[in-house]
């Protein structure tokens, strides 16, 4: 089978009533190829560490009598320039103890993002994308060094940071052939997929009036791509960042270019906050709570409206206690809709039917981890 994109869904808010519905709609389309995934910045803004994260997912599938493997992925295990530029040893400690908790917590795909370190003021695209390289190499060994025994962690890699220029072919191939030539012929799995920018941002632009700002998908960019990664390094091919705001009639070209994997976060959040069943004191609240805790990010000449969409998904930890209480009624509602949004990506998607291939494919393991420390 192929010609199928795997969705893989941000879990930011509302965790647990958010797993569940999309466990429900993957019973319902038959959708095993699905992932469960957070960001490394969004654990630090939704107050979820990888264990919290793991045990809300798998309690889930426990409570929708789902049966089959459950795909959590770390996303954008980012480094941040700034702090890599004074202090690379310790940005780099930093992101080896996430991937080593994430591991404990059994995320066994995990997308190392350090694309923001691509230096595009050298005029050769392989001196360009060699710290990239360099530190996902470093990344990759450490992951390997860690992982359980008889599990194999897929790795991701990031060439384009999203919201900046679109990726090209060589950009792809100089950044795998430097990561290849750094980790030797014997490394086990390689990179299994590459995330490219083809002209999305994250969450969409919000334009004054609220709505969000239409974007040009380069849908040759991940063709080609995926066919490069596929046929010259046995990748699974290219990932696709910023989906979930785009018009629902762009998702069946996804597939159709054969997009490995899309990343969709911002669009679930909008129904939820938007939805006139959520209480309107709790958003008036989280509405509060960015005017006065998260001043310093408005823009100049920024609309209410423009600023509550960037900065409202920060929100979502202060208050997670006031999601989790909010009425039976209302959360079963939420979920409902959420899950009816899944279903339809799903089958767009071409994910829908995937589990025969996914049981076939992924031989499951039973794995004894230590529980995690509190506190």
């Amino acid at each position: 089978m192929s010609g199928f994109t795997a969705p893989a869904v941000n879990i930011r808010g509302m965790a647990y009533d958010m797993s569940r519905a999309l466990f429900r709609a993957m019973k319902a389309t038959n959708g095993a190829c699905t992932i469960f995934e957070l960001a490394r910045s969004e654990m630090g803004y939704t107050f979820q560490d990888p264990s919290e994260l793991a045990s809300v997912v798998l309690a889930g599938a426990i409570a929708e009598g789902y049966e089959g493997p459950v795909f959590i992925q770390g996303d954008h295990f980012q480094a941040n320039a700034k702090k890599f530029a004074t202090d690379a040893e310790g940005e780099t400690k930093a992101l080896e103890d996430l991937i080593e908790k994430a591991i404990a917590a059994q995320f066994y795909c995990i997308d190392i993002d350090a694309s923001t370190l691509v230096d595009l003021s050298f005029d050769k695209v392989a001196d360009q994308q060699a710290p990239n390289a360099q530190l996902t190499a470093r990344l990759a060994k450490f992951i390997r060094a860690h992982e359980p025994a008889g599990v194999t962690v897929s790795i991701g890699g990031e060439i384009g940071e999203v919201g900046k220029h679109n990726s090209t072919v060589e950009e792809l191939t100089e950044y795998v052939d430097g990561f290849r030539a750094l980790v030797g012929p014997g490394f086990k799995g390689g990179i299994a997929k590459v995330s490219v920018q083809t002209g999305t941002s994250h969450g969409g632009i919000p334009l004054p009036d609220g709505t969000i700002a239409k974007v040009a998908i380069d849908f040759d960019t991940l063709r080609e791509m995926s066919r490069v990664g596929r046929e010259r390094y046995g990748m699974a091919g290219a990932v696709q960042h910023g989906a979930s705001t785009l018009p629902d009639e762009l998702f069946h070209r996804f597939p159709e270019v054969e997009t490995a994997e899309i990343h969709l976060a911002t669009g679930f959040q909008n129904m939820m906050m938007d939805n006139p069943r959520f209480p309107a004191d709790l958003l008036a609240e989280m509405h509060k709570y960015s005017n006065t805790e998260l001043a310093n990010e408005r823009s100049d000449g920024e609309t209410d409206l423009q600023f509550f969409y960037k900065t409202r998904k920060k929100a979502w930890g202060p208050f997670k206690q006031q999601t989790w209480d909010m009425p039976a009624e209302i959360r079963a509602e939420l979920g409902n809709e959420l899950q009816a949004k899944f279903e339809f990506l799903i089958r767009q998607l071409k994910a829908n039917d995937t589990r025969e291939i996914t049981l076939k494919h992924v031989e499951q393991r039973v794995v004894e981890m230590e529980p995690p420390k509190l506190g």
